[in-house]
């Protein structure tokens, strides 16, 4: 299926390993140009030297999207390599061990806060200011989960619950402007270097256990499962799905 991405430009954050990196090749491989954008830049450059070597056209920048002015400059970047911008897809994230609500510090409720649901605002507001003046655009947020039920992190579950509300509003607010704007919730997802692929290693037995407990398909998901969800919504083939979230997790997740 031809998603209509050919020539489109699109900033992928978070875009050096991971979902946001599968993403920026799933953008890729449907002939878009991608702008990626992550923090680390060893990593960065390695997944632009990937994309490059896979045919891609591709520029990067490293950007702190945990701040307004890092966020910013990233999409004035984007806009400065491509002359225009046409997807945002805000994967910035993590919990970075953050507890429960009666033991997380303040410290680690602005670190969640700015780090998740700040930089998918701030990079948002760049945006739009852009596709609101050239024929609109679409944005995806990368949520979880965890912001449609329980989970053991409350900074964490409160910022990837937001997401969720703010792609709703941003898509009924938007929606005259012709900017498209959703969520996915990912699962528990497997990539070397991620948190599970940390927990895995570091007590092999415990995460048996949890797949066999909690996953109902016995295994972990990919980022490239998550990523062809991605390409999908930022694509014109999916002109008539906006504001809504949606869950790929392998039915890990029990709300409806």
């Amino acid at each position: 299926m031809d998603l209509g991405l050919e020539d489109k430009v699109a900033l992928v954050a978070g875009a050096s390993r991971g979902i946001g990196k599968a993403t920026a090749f799933a953008l890729a491989r449907e002939r878009a140009k991608v702008f990626l954008v992550a923090r680390g830049a060893e990593d960065l450059a390695r997944t632009e030297r990937e994309l490059r070597e896979a045919g891609a056209t591709v520029a990067s920048a490293s950007c702190d999207l945990a701040t307004e002015d890092g966020a910013s400059r990233a999409v004035k970047s984007a806009l400065a390599a491509f002359g225009r911008l046409d997807v945002l897809v805000n994967n910035a994230g993590g919990s970075r061990g953050s507890g429960s609500f009666d033991a997380a510090t303040a410290s680690q409720w602005r670190e969640i806060l700015d780090l998740n649901l700040m930089s998918a605002v701030w990079c948002s507001q760049a945006a739009v200011a852009f596709m609101k003046e050239h024929g609109g655009g679409s944005i995806v947020h990368v949520s979880s989960i965890c912001g449609r039920e329980y989970c053991t992190s409350a900074p964490y579950t409160a910022a990837k619950a937001a997401m969720v509300g703010l792609a709703k509003e941003m898509a009924v607010d938007l929606a005259k402007h012709r900017i498209r704007v959703s969520s996915v919730a990912p699962g528990s997802i497997l990539f070397p270097g991620g948190s599970w692929d940390r927990r895995q290693k570091a007590d092999p037995v415990r995460i048996e256990e949890m797949k066999a407990r909690e996953l109902p398909w016995g295994r972990f998901g990919t980022p490239d499962e998550v990523a062809d969800v991605i390409a999908f919504l930022c694509s014109a083939r999916a002109s008539w799905v906006t504001g809504g979230c949606v869950t790929v997790d392998g039915a890990q997740g029990r709300a409806f």
